[in-house]
């Protein structure tokens, strides 16, 4: 016997029985952006490393360790696994000058690839939602992605689960002058940061800011604030994006230590956090990237954007039971007899074209281990032909989620019947 082959560890399948979960969710997914407005866009799994490199930061975790690269055998270019959405997304926006003379408000949806020890909720394939809202300038753009994003959680029922935090990074200049004041703070306190954090010292200070290491929170408490550098302008548009979310009823902390992992980010930064999932708390986050455009080859524009694992709000969904049981179909078809399998297609196809979702049972089999099948799919009805039905031009209706007896009704009538039980 061949040696049985498995998934690599942390790229999981989905199975049937709990695709149905993913399919909801995406459901709602695609609604809630369609409410607001947003259009789909695709973009290839593997892109060219430089486009990572240049978007996301060559000092950041996901550049350093977690990309999947590879060299393409046909013409020795450095390729890439997609390890978010946003720089793919906005390559496609520059290369197709999706931005001549107008705005777009973009969505994605599908796997994204991370080179990093699995764990629950964290996986080396996973599944990503994101949308990217560009050529708007101001806040009320900024405002209307929280609105949406926690329009998401009313709709799901996870409003009570999750938090939403907030922070203004700034512009380049206001971050440079930041950063220079905080090297000099950390390197007063270089005796007490651990490795992450002696190498990020002069490469990404601000990350050394968001350490989950216990034995740094007191320093990184009293470490200077970027709030405290921002310029009017900055300032003015952090505080235009509060009051416009306290206007819509959302309430949010303010966290002045949330910096991001990408570089790209400035200005309004957020994410949505829970307390339900354990150290992967962070379920949405996102935030402006007003230079990225530019820095991508096109012309310079304002733009926001989020990122939601799908993984970790399927994980939060099933920990509050918020998601729908696997669906049914209506009616399994059992047929026996010469000619019936025939018979049966043709009164199947009758059936779906009347809106019922319908199994005909295939092959060969006693009527007893079908009856049996059709009690094991879950469907609410087993329309039975046999040789007596189909000479009569008959099916028999059988209900087998009710106590109701069976009836045998003409073919036309067989979806009437079903209709009547059902009510």
């Amino acid at each position: 016997m061949a040696q049985k082959l498995q998934a690599i560890k942390g790229m999981n399948d989905v199975l049937p029985a709990e695709s149905h979960q993913w399919e909801f969710f995406e459901s709602a997914l695609r609604q809630l952006l369609a409410d607001y407005g947003y259009q789909n866009i695709r973009t290839p799994i593997v892109e060219t490393t430089p486009l990572f490199v240049r978007a996301i930061g060559e000092v950041t975790d996901v550049v350093e360790k977690e990309m999947y690269t590879f060299v393409d055998s046909l013409n020795g270019d450095s390729l890439t696994l997609r390890p978010e959405g946003t720089a793919g997304t906005l390559r496609a926006v520059v290369e197709h000058s999706l931005l001549y003379n107008a705005t777009q408000k973009l969505w994605y949806m599908g796997p994204m690839f991370r080179h990093e020890k699995p764990q629950k909720g964290r996986y080396r394939q996973f599944h990503q939602m994101g949308v990217e809202a560009l050529g708007f300038g101001g806040p009320d753009i900024d405002a209307e992605i929280i609105a949406m994003t926690a329009d998401l959680w009313r709709r799901l029922g996870l409003s009570e689960f999750v938090r939403l935090e907030i922070n203004s990074l700034g512009n380049q200049e206001e971050r440079a002058a930041h950063r220079q004041a905080l090297i000099a703070y950390l390197e007063q306190h270089v005796d007490i940061l651990d490795e992450d954090g002696k190498r990020r010292l002069y490469s990404n200070p601000l990350r050394v800011l968001d350490t989950k290491n216990p034995a740094l929170q007191e320093m990184a408490d009293k470490a200077p604030r970027l709030s405290d550098y921002l310029g009017e302008a900055s300032r003015a548009h952090y505080e235009g994006w509060k009051a416009m979310i306290s206007a819509l009823g959302i309430e949010f902390v303010e966290n002045p230590r949330l910096v991001r992992g990408l570089d790209y980010y400035n200005q309004s930064v957020f994410e949505w956090v829970t307390t339900e999932l354990g150290a992967q708390g962070t379920v949405c986050a996102g935030g402006r990237y007003d230079g990225l455009i530019e820095q991508l080859g096109g012309k310079p524009a304002p733009g926001i954007g989020f990122g939601m694992g799908l993984e970790r709000v399927l994980l939060l969904l099933q920990e509050k039971q918020l998601l729908p049981e696997r669906p049914t179909v209506d009616v399994y078809l059992v047929q026996q007899g010469v000619g019936a399998p025939v018979y049966a297609m043709q009164l199947a196809q009758r059936l779906r074209a009347a809106g019922l979702a319908v199994i005909q049972h295939l092959g060969d089999g006693s009527f007893k281990s079908q009856m049996k099948k059709a009690d094991g799919s879950g469907a609410a009805f087993a329309v039975i032909v046999g040789e007596n039905e189909m000479a009569a031009g008959q099916a028999v209706v059988k209900p087998l989620r009710a106590d109701a007896a069976q009836e045998t009704v003409a073919l036309d009538q067989v979806a009437l019947t079903i209709a009547r039980l059902k009510a």
